[in-house]
C-alpha cells in the first residue's frame, strides 16, 4: 500500500500525510487554533536576521505589551510551550539557595515549585483546599513569615477553574522587597488582567487557551526590576561573546532559558543565541494581532459571555460545578460527574460520537470532574450549544438523570438577556458594560 516502507531493522512503517480528524475541542486546552493563525504559521521562511524578520519580532514585541497591557521592554516570546516560559522566568530569577514562596491551590502550584526546587531554591509553600484562593492576608502573613525573594503564583489553575486574585500582591511585594512572578497561562486574553496596574515584575503565557493559537510559544514579559536582576546573572556564551563580556562563575543555570541572553537576542544587540521558531512566531504574533484588533476589553466580555452560557447550560442539565464561582475563570468550567456515571465512558463517546473533547482532571480531582473550556476560537455561541446538546444525548445514554433541554435552553437564555442588554457583534461579544457574571448565572 503507498506509504509503506521497512525500517532499518526490517520493520513495516506506514507514513500517511498528516491528516487529523475533526475535533471541537472544549477542553481546559489545547483549543482549536483560530484558522487566520494557522494561516500565518504556513508563511515561507526567512533568515534569522533578515530586516523582514527582525521587523516581525519588533512588531511581536510591541503588540504583546498591548496583550500584557504593560510598558516593559523586555516583552517577548520564549521559544517552548508555556512551561518554557514559567521555567525560564525561574531559573533567571532565582540562584541557587534563594527563598522561593509559592503559594498552591491546584496542579500548576505545584509545577511552580517543581522548577523552584530544580533550580536549587529553597522553597516554601502555603497551601488551600483545591477550588478555592488566598486572601491577600493569608498571603501577606506568608510573605513576612518566609521573607522570599520571589513570589510565585499562578493567576488560573484550569485543574481547578479558579482564578487567584492579584489585587493588592504588587503592593505587599513592593513593600516586602519582593519579586512578583504570575503564570497567566490559562486565563490571558479570557479574564481581567493588567500587568502594570498589578505590579507584576514576571509574568509568562502560553498560545493554546484564550489566545486562540497552538502550544509552542511563551509570551513573557519583565519589569525594570527583573531585568536587573537577571542581567546581574549575564554571562555570554564563549562561542558568541565579545571582547569585555563577563563570563560569571555562577551563570543562570540554563542555556536555553538564560533570559539574559534571549533579552540580548531580542534587542538591538541581535545576539546570535539561538534560532528563532520562526513559523512559531508568526502565528505568536497573529495571535496577539487579532486580539488587539478585537479589543482586550471586547475579547474578555466574549470570553465572560460564552463562559457564561456554559455555566449555565450544565445548570440547567441538572449537573453541579466544582469550585467557588465567585473566583471562577471566564473560560472554563468543573463539572461534577453524576453519580453512577462513568466520566471517561461519557468523554469517549464525545469524542467518537460528535467528535468533541472535553477534559478530566488531576490529584485530588481525578475522576470527579470534567472542565469544558470556552477559550478562544472556540468562545463561541455554536460551539457551547453543539457542546451542551451533544453532552445532554450522551448522558442520557448512560442512564444520567438529566433534565430535556435545560442545558440549550438555560444557554439561549444567557445570550437571550445579552442581546436584550446590549447586542452581540458578529463575533458574539458584548457591546455593552454590564457582563453577566458566574455568581448571577448561579442564582
Amino acid at each position: 500500500m503507498g506509504g509503506e516502507k521497512q525500517d532499518f531493522r526490517g520493520v513495516v512503517i506506514v507514513a500517511q500525510p498528516v491528516n487529523p480528524p475533526t475535533r471541537l475541542l472544549m477542553g481546559p486546552g489545547p483549543i482549536n487554533a483560530d484558522p487566520r493563525v494557522l494561516r500565518a504559521m504556513s508563511a515561507q521562511l526567512v533568515g534569522q536576521y533578515d530586516p523582514a524578520m527582525t521587523a516581525y519580532m519588533n512588531e511581536t514585541m510591541g503588540l504583546y505589551r498591548e496583550v500584557f497591557r504593560t510598558a516593559n521592554e523586555q516583552t517577548l516570546l520564549i521559544d517552548g510551550t508555556s512551561r518554557a516560559g514559567i521555567e525560564a522566568a525561574i531559573v533567571s530569577l532565582v540562584e541557587p539557595g534563594d527563598r522561593v514562596l509559592v503559594p498552591i491551590f491546584g496542579r500548576f502550584g505545584h509545577l511552580l515549585r517543581e522548577i523552584a526546587e530544580r533550580a536549587g531554591a529553597e522553597v516554601h509553600v502555603i497551601e488551600r483546599e483545591w477550588g478555592t484562593v488566598f486572601t491577600l492576608a493569608e498571603i501577606e502573613q506568608a510573605i513576612a513569615s518566609t521573607k522570599p525573594k520571589l513570589l510565585a503564583v499562578v493567576h488560573g489553575d484550569t485543574s481547578t477553574t479558579v482564578a487567584q486574585p492579584l489585587e493588592g500582591i504588587g503592593e505587599l511585594c513592593e513593600k516586602h522587597g519582593v519579586l512578583f512572578y504570575t503564570d497567566v497561562t490559562a486565563s490571558l486574553g479570557g479574564n481581567d488582567f493588567d500587568t502594570d496596574a498589578l505590579r507584576l515584575d514576571a509574568v509568562t503565557a502560553g498560545l493554546q487557551k484564550c489566545l486562540g493559537g497552538p502550544s509552542g510559544s511563551a509570551p513573557a514579559t519583565f519589569s525594570a526590576r527583573a531585568v536587573e536582576v537577571i542581567d546581574s546573572r549575564k554571562s555570554i556564551e564563549a562561542g558568541i561573546a565579545s571582547e569585555g563580556d563577563v563570563v560569571r562563575a555562577a551563570r543562570i543555570r540554563s542555556n536555553y532559558f538564560d533570559l539574559a541572553m534571549i533579552f540580548d537576542y531580542w534587542g538591538e544587540k541581535r545576539l546570535n543565541h539561538h534560532t528563532e521558531a520562526t513559523s512559531m512566531l508568526y502565528g505568536a504574533r497573529e495571535c496577539a494581532r487579532l486580539l488587539v484588533e478585537e479589543g482586550l476589553a471586547n475579547a474578555v466580555e466574549r470570553h465572560r459571555l460564552h463562559g457564561a452560557a456554559m455555566l449555565a447550560g450544565v445548570g440547567g442539565l441538572g449537573l453541579e460545578t466544582f469550585g467557588d464561582l465567585a473566583v471562577k475563570m471566564n473560560n472554563v468550567v468543573a463539572v461534577k460527574i453524576p453519580a453512577g456515571v462513568d466520566g471517561d465512558a461519557v468523554r469517549g463517546e464525545l469524542l467518537n460520537d460528535f467528535g468533541i473533547e472535553i477534559g478530566t482532571s488531576f490529584g485530588p480531582l481525578h475522576g470527579k470532574v470534567w472542565r469544558i473550556g470556552t477559550m478562544g476560537y472556540n468562545a463561541r455561541k455554536d460551539a457551547v450549544l453543539t457542546t451542551l446538546a451533544a453532552l445532554e444525548q450522551v448522558l442520557r445514554r448512560q442512564g444520567a438523570d438529566v433534565v430535556g433541554g435545560g442545558g440549550v435552553g438555560a444557554a439561549y437564555e444567557v445570550y437571550e438577556d445579552a442581546a436584550r442588554g446590549g447586542g452581540e457583534d458578529a463575533a458574539g461579544t458584548l457591546t455593552d458594560d454590564a457582563p453577566i457574571t458566574a455568581e448571577e448565572i448561579a442564582r
